[in-house]
């Protein structure tokens, strides 16, 4: 995406840091409450996680701490695609979690009971009707979890198209503009200094996702955020059995506008080594733990480059410059093995073939729910990330709520449960300054 506003404001209200789904629909919805508002983006918009996530805009399954921001994204979702005037690929179509063993079919029960309160339209269905879902006979399954008022999008379109309703509402959108700093003024945000000037502002927003954690540490605060690395491809077009999008334990898939499917697995990702993570290591160490079997473990260069401990000053050059765009490579062998097993649980992908495939990296916190909110230690910081590849669908509820949040309103849900503040309370996980 091409910038869409090239200079760079002497001064605005606010400054949000990140042009992924968080922070484009922070930006939106400051703008149309009538705040002045820059978004500064390092490379382009959407240039990583948000164009490369699955397309997946779900209540099912969520956290009960993030269901109940997740329930009011959804109500957002309605009332944005229609503002944008593009065909986003929004579509209501459900989402399906399909039960191959009795242990598939607990963990979806135990979560439909868990979520009771929330009077979803989840429910489960039979053997016969999981089956009559994907054409087949065989009752492969046991069973599945089914909500049909889930949705899906085509990221690399909806996030670039909401930028654009932001800008129409008078957002500034700067694009290949990086924030190295923050400025201060007796503790209190002051402005941001960017690679092309300072931008003075009363608040900022950062939602930088994996690059949130090392923008902190260099201003001396500390986040207990990790990237892990996820490869997805996309099918040639493939009979449409269903709407619905389904989620197996080897392969989950997507329906697709241009008539294919996204696949991928759950949980599959690679994380790479790198001194933050021994810096967090015990935060981290049930996560690994639990999905050590699907989780590749790497050294390597990713150690050594911008997420390294290098630390900068204002007027020198941030790796938010030196990468612009993190564009990593899939895991080729991963991806085969997926698309064999997509082919075994899906029938209408008998016939189809991969057709492209990509990586991108998922920011993560120990507890894998968001991180947002007030800084207190920054008065006038406020944060929007780990969204541990949950962001896509969640965005614009987070980006509402934030908008509240800046403006000094309510939030339209408690956030309370997704405070940064939680890393650093009594039992809570320990940040890198205390480290």
């Amino acid at each position: 995406m091409t910038m869409l506003s090239r200079s760079v404001p002497a001064s605005v209200d606010v400054v949000v840091i990140g042009g992924g789904i968080a922070g484009v629909c922070t930006a939106y919805y400051l703008a149309r409450a009538g705040v002045t508002v820059a978004l500064c983006e390092k490379g382009r918009i959407a240039g990583e996680q948000s164009s490369r996530n699955w397309g997946w805009i779900r209540q099912q399954g969520r956290d009960p701490r993030e269901l109940p921001l997740m329930i009011e994204s959804l109500r957002c979702w309605h009332a944005l695609v229609p503002e944008l005037d593009e065909d986003i690929g929004f579509k209501v179509g459900g989402v399906t979690y399909l039960a191959e063993t009795e242990k598939d079919l607990r963990r979806h029960e135990a979560w439909l009971e868990s979520v009771g309160s929330f009077q979803l339209d989840s429910r489960m269905l039979s053997p016969a009707e999981a089956d009559a879902m994907l054409g087949r006979t065989d009752r492969r399954f046991l069973g599945a979890l089914h909500t049909a008022s889930d949705a899906r999008a085509e990221p690399s379109k909806a996030v670039p198209a909401i930028a654009r309703a932001a800008e129409r509402l008078g957002a500034t959108v700067l694009t290949d503009t990086a924030v190295r700093t923050i400025d201060r003024q007796a503790g209190r945000v002051s402005g941001v200094v960017t690679e092309h000037g300072r931008i003075a502002c009363r608040s900022v927003v950062l939602a930088g996702g994996v690059w949130s954690r090392p923008f902190l540490e260099n201003i001396g605060l500390g986040l207990p955020q990790l990237a892990v690395r996820s490869s997805v491809q996309r099918t040639t077009p493939a009979p449409r059995l269903s709407e619905s999008t389904f989620g197996g334990v080897g392969a989950s898939i997507r329906p697709r506008q241009d008539g294919g499917y996204t696949v991928a697995r759950s949980g599959a990702a690679q994380f790479d080594l790198i001194p933050a993570a021994f810096t967090h290591f015990w935060a981290f160490a049930p996560t690994l733990r639990a999905q050590w079997r699907i989780m590749k473990i790497r050294f390597g260069r990713p150690f050594f480059d911008a997420w390294g401990q290098r630390r900068w000053r204002e007027d020198q050059m941030s790796p938010f410059e030196a990468v612009r765009v993190l564009d990593p490579a899939p895991d080729g062998a991963l991806l085969d093995d997926v698309m064999r097993t997509a082919r075994k649980l899906y029938p209408m992908l008998a016939d189809t073939a991969p057709a492209e495939s990509w990586a991108g990296m998922i920011d993560v916190t120990p507890d894998e729910v968001p991180a947002l909110g007030p800084i207190d230690a920054v008065p006038g910081l406020f944060l929007a990330t780990g969204l541990s590849g949950h962001g896509f669908g969640i965005g614009p509820g987070l980006g509402y709520a934030m908008a509240q949040m800046v403006r000094g309103e309510t939030t339209l849900v408690d956030l309370s449960a997704l405070r940064y503040s939680r890393f650093k309370e009594p039992g809570g996980i320990v940040t890198a300054a205390e480290v």
